[in-house]
């Protein structure tokens, strides 16, 4: 009978893929993924660490894990192995803190899954001791030819085009964890593509840590921190924008929707590129994180007020009826009163289509982390009520905008679907007749709104 696994991903879409990577591995070595954990050789928990409450997630997942098998005699001998960010980041840790763990995968290690899982399951963890495989820094970065499982529906997926960042955000943990950005060849990149259209994929999203850092890399004589005023163009190599123009050449009806983009990165090129490709969607997401000088300094955004709002003004005047979405960083160290009605005011005034606010967490081995001048606990959650409000408000602006406007939509499940302005699991939906199919474009007219999402009517 072939080992049965079970899997847990928990986190971004980047670490999704990672699982999807450790299942097409194990796949292609006879291994069979089931649902039911209970009944799993072995559970594989693919972690996050990106901030507190991911952390306390894993953490919890890991422990439930633990009791469940404790608890059950048909669980006696699972084995439980601990993968992604969170073996990553605590590597001399981890295995002391929870040795009731069978092993520890890094992101180095996920092609090394199979092998990984046959030797755990040789050994005993009262005699051996949890199987540490983590390595020091992390290199790895897939290709086209890299076995895969996909996990999400069938008519949408995601296509990580880099890996790792070599941004120096003072909150940000992740090129510690991931280590420095690496492109793949953009050749790759179109390759997988043309496997995902030709398997049904109507939406790819493309991901990265910064994905408009794609090919900057591998440019000669750049270096790895080009003048975020200076504007970049392909003419030097690949870049986000020769990439864009080659995937919308391909042949299918699919979108192409970008997410993480970072702000010092973009340029007219990238923006006439999205303009003149009708294949990508018109929904940029570009995690902003504040808008005062004072705040995007200390969070070393290598960006101010005034480069972003530029920035801004020239994609909404280059891509017409553009969907920007944005996310923004409340009390975060130091931040004064000044500081934050700036930011209140701001998203009053651009109406973000898409926007999120979080409040600061402090992580351990970020910049931040010795920081002295913290917001305290109460302040910080009003501002982030406040902060709050106004982004609700602006949502419902933009719904009633939508008012009578016919959409094409991707049908997500029956009854819900998502238009070009709706990223997957992470934006509104919008409500549509049970009878539209499943994984297929519909087009619709909205006719009312609820939150944060729309209702519609077929137009078929």
């Amino acid at each position: 009978m072939p080992t049965q696994i079970g899997l847990i991903s928990l986190g971004c879409a980047k670490n999704l893929i990672d699982s999807e990577i450790m299942l097409g591995h194990l796949q292609d070595e006879g291994m069979t993924l089931i649902p039911d954990a209970e009944l799993a050789d072995a559970l594989i928990i693919n972690t996050c660490s990106f901030i507190d409450v991911a952390k306390d997630e894993s953490v919890g997942t890991i422990i439930e894990a633990v009791n469940a098998r404790q608890e059950d005699p048909a669980r006696e001998k699972q084995k439980i192995i601990v993968a992604g960010c969170l073996s990553q980041r605590f590597q001399k840790d981890l295995p002391g803190l929870l040795p009731e763990v069978d092993a520890f995968i890094g992101l180095d290690q996920i092609t090394d899954v199979a092998s990984i899982v046959r030797e755990t399951l040789g050994r005993n963890l009262e005699g051996d001791g949890s199987l540490d495989t983590v390595t020091a820094k992390s290199r790895y970065i897939p290709d086209y030819t890299t076995p895969r499982f996909r996990l999400t529906p069938q008519h949408m997926a995601y296509l990580k085009i880099a890996e790792g960042c070599n941004h120096t955000c003072s909150f940000c943990i992740i090129p510690k964890i991931r280590g420095q950005h690496r492109s793949r060849t953009q050749e790759s990149i179109v390759r997988e593509a043309k496997g995902l259209i030709a398997q049904g994929v109507k939406e790819i999203n493309l991901i990265s840590q910064d994905t408009t850092y794609f090919g900057m890399d591998k440019w000669q004589g750049l270096g790895n921190r080009p003048n975020p005023t200076s504007g970049v163009n392909s003419e030097k190599g690949e870049s986000l924008a020769s990439l864009l123009r080659e995937l919308n050449a391909l042949e299918g009806d699919f979108w192409i929707r970008l997410l993480y983009t970072h702000p010092a990165h973009w340029s007219d090129e990238l923006i006439e590129t999205i303009a003149e490709c009708p294949k990508v969607a018109r929904y940029v997401d570009i995690p902003l994180q504040h808008i005062s000088d004072h705040m995007l300094k200390e969070m070393n955004r290598k960006t101010d007020g005034k480069y972003i709002r530029d920035l801004l003004q020239r994609m909404r005047d280059g891509i017409p009826d553009l969907s920007i979405r944005t996310t923004f960083i409340t009390s975060f160290p130091g931040e004064t009163q000044e500081d934050h009605d700036e930011l209140l005011e701001f998203i009053k005034e651009f109406k973000f289509e898409r926007c999120g606010i979080f409040q600061y967490s402090k992580e351990e081995g970020t910049r931040a982390y010795k920081k002295e001048d913290h917001v305290h606990h109460a302040t910080k959650k009003k501002r982030h009520r406040e902060l709050s409000s106004v982004i609700d408000k602006v949502a419902i602006e933009v719904n009633e905008s939508q008012l009578g406007k016919k959409l094409r939509v991707l049908v997500e499940e029956e009854g819900i679907a998502r238009s070009m302005w709706d990223a997957p699991d992470i934006d509104g939906r919008i409500f549509v007749p049970i009878d539209l199919p499943v994984g297929e474009w519909a087009d619709v007219m909205v006719t009312d709104h609820r939150g944060y999402d729309l209702i519609a009517k077929s137009l078929d």
